[in-house]
């Protein structure tokens, strides 16, 4: 080994750090463990008797094909399937807005890449989404957080903040957005909000970049119309991704923006990966395509459901006053503030001791606040699990409250 391994490495792999939620998830390995850390989809959801069928059936008409190299862009067949879905929805695309990535993470990674030079500003909510976060600073960005509301980030201080930055001549490169069901809150942002925000990108000439990975897993209430639908200037590119709607082990994402700017995504991810895997597509395009998967989605929509008010009903029945949650209409989390004297942190290794996980909410404040606040999963616990786990949980929080008071 030679003499200076940290200075053989780049300035990048120096800076980039394990993902904190990663490092608890493998502290709840354990099978005791009632986990609400990860964001894990349910395997119940997972189609696997359809898959079956599908790769016997692809292998037999296709054979070799699907094992070959496919062009950087993603696979035509699949791009064309992925927009007609857009379209069908309004959304005014053609095929060259449309570029398949390894996952969204890979999404958010290429985003980076092409536009963050070390020491630009990237504005996120406070709190966002960590996986969004590590991919920018990773480039070396530096993190602007805007507090939200219960509509999501707050128009008028992402105002202040960029008029803020304009004054020290500074420019940030983008906004970075989830509008429905956030991570880790859940918000969804109104229209309204929406086109707030828009407005000031057009003012002061800023980027969004628009995650959305949890958008058709909408429980109740009305959807909202796609920041890429509602902006008519070219200052949105949307992420979106199968891993919540289909099966997360695929890695299969999207990408969809402006032709000038999937340019330079797609000479970005060539340098990366050459192309996402052609198998995988090519099963993922069958099955959209076989009228499994609209069916597969809406029961993975209903169990969702179902388990999200299980775990706010038992909310309701346990937790102490001054704890307060958020009531998402979709996606797989919630989000809760504790009173500010409790510490998460050190609410979740005594959680761990009682054999039950979360997400201590601090790692998605890129200022290292919200020490007070936990990020619940419900999409990957079973009912009867729920129910102890979030007992335990309560009876945590009220202990906890007890000593500080």
């Amino acid at each position: 080994m030679i003499s200076d391994l940290k200075g053989a490495f780049s300035r990048i792999s120096n800076n980039n750090k394990r993902s904190a939620i990663r490092e608890i998830l493998k502290l709840t390995q354990n099978p005791e463990i009632i986990s609400f850390a990860g964001g894990l989809p349910a395997p119940e959801s997972f189609p696997v008797d359809a898959l079956d069928t599908i790769v016997t059936d692809m292998m037999r008409e296709e054979g070799a094909s699907v094992l070959q190299y496919d062009a950087t862009e993603g696979v035509k067949e699949l791009r064309e399937l992925l927009l007609k879905r857009y379209q069908d929805q309004g959304t005014q695309a053609d095929i060259d807005n449309l570029i398949i990535t390894t996952g969204s993470q890979q999404g958010l990674d290429l985003v980076g890449k092409i536009f963050v030079n070390d020491g630009d500003v990237v504005i996120c909510g406070l709190p966002s989404y960590l996986g969004g976060i590590g991919a920018f600073k990773a480039y070396g960005a530096k993190m602007a957080g805007i507090p939200m509301d219960e509509q999501g980030m707050s128009a008028t201080l992402l105002e202040a903040k960029l008029e803020d930055l304009k004054q020290e001549g500074i420019k940030p490169k983008f906004i970075y957005v989830i509008p429905d069901f956030q991570n880790p809150t859940g918000i969804t942002m109104p229209e309204s909000r929406r086109l707030e925000i828009i407005a000031l990108a057009h003012k002061y000439d800023v980027l969004i970049v628009e995650d959305c990975p949890y958008r058709d897993v909408r429980f109740e209430g009305e959807p909202q119309r796609m920041m890429y639908d509602l902006d008519n200037d070219n200052h949105v590119l949307t992420l979106g991704t199968f891993s919540k709607i289909f099966a997360p082990g695929f890695r299969i994402g999207w990408i969809l923006g402006p032709k000038d700017v999937n340019e330079k995504i797609v000479i970005a991810k060539q340098s990366a990966d050459l192309c996402t895997p052609t198998f995988v597509q090519k099963i993922a395009y069958r099955y959209m395509n076989s009228g499994v998967f609209e069916t597969n989605l809406k029961k993975t929509i209903d169990l969702y459901h179902q388990r999200r008010d299980v775990m706010l009903a038992e909310m309701e029945k346990h937790m102490p006053e001054g704890v307060k949650w958020t009531h998402p209409e979709g996606g797989m989390f919630l989000f809760i503030t504790l009173p500010e004297h409790v510490n998460a942190l050190e609410l979740f290794h005594k959680a761990i001791e009682k054999k039950v996980a979360f997400v201590t909410g601090d790692v998605f404040y890129c200022d290292g606040s919200g020490t007070n606040t936990i990020r619940l999963n419900f999409s990957y616990v079973n009912n009867e699990k729920a129910i102890t786990g979030i007992k335990r949980i309560a009876d945590l929080i009220k202990a906890e409250m007890l000593v500080e008071a």
